[in-house]
């Protein structure tokens, strides 16, 4: 469903990428080509700051938002995914918050207030706050990150972690043509 924010604000959505008829996008949302969106995900720009003003959210191409995915931002802030990145099952992303391309987000995860660099690997119920994850970096499931000293104590990605991200964004971008093939099937 698409929706549009109390401001007038209303999602963006390339032509290639696939909306799952149950999930719910609503107001300064950018959706670029190829992206798939699962069923049940929320992706909510409605919050304004002190201004009256709010950054978008932005999902980048080729990227997936899985089931049950959350997407908000918080008094205004801005949510930017970058290309290619996996944002798994039941996962939370709370604005101000910037994932970068090629990241892979694990289940149940929960990401606020901080920034995740390109080709890095958040595990399986995590939380990521206050923090600026560098590049290449592989935090292991069931961690608590909540400052960048903490982030001394994380191996960087293995290859292993690579490929499964890059195998898990390849097959949401075959779902997106299959699903696009039948959607007036349903």
């Amino acid at each position: 469903m698409i929706r549009k924010n109390p401001s007038g604000d209303i999602p963006v959505v390339h032509e290639s990428a696939f909306v799952d008829p149950t999930a719910i996008l609503c107001g300064k949302v950018v959706v670029e080509a190829n992206v798939f969106i699962g069923p049940y995900a929320v992706i909510r720009a409605d919050e304004v700051d002190d201004n009256g003003e709010m950054e978008s959210i932005v999902i980048g191409e080729g990227s997936n938002i899985q089931d049950g995915v959350v997407i908000h931002c918080k008094a205004g802030g801005g949510v930017t995914i970058g290309r290619s990145s996996s944002i798994a099952h039941r996962s939370i992303v709370h604005g101000p918050c910037v994932v970068g391309s090629n990241v892979f987000i694990g289940f149940n995860s929960v990401l606020f207030n901080c920034e995740v660099g390109d080709g890095s690997v958040v595990r399986h119920n995590s939380v990521v706050e206050g923090c600026h994850v560098p590049p290449g970096f592989y935090i292991p499931s069931t961690t608590n990150i909540h400052s960048d000293e903490e982030l001394a104590r994380i191996q960087p990605v293995t290859g292993d972690a690579t490929s499964f991200s890059e195998s898990v964004a390849e097959a949401n971008r075959t779902l997106v043509r299959g699903y696009n093939r039948i959607r007036n099937e349903f």
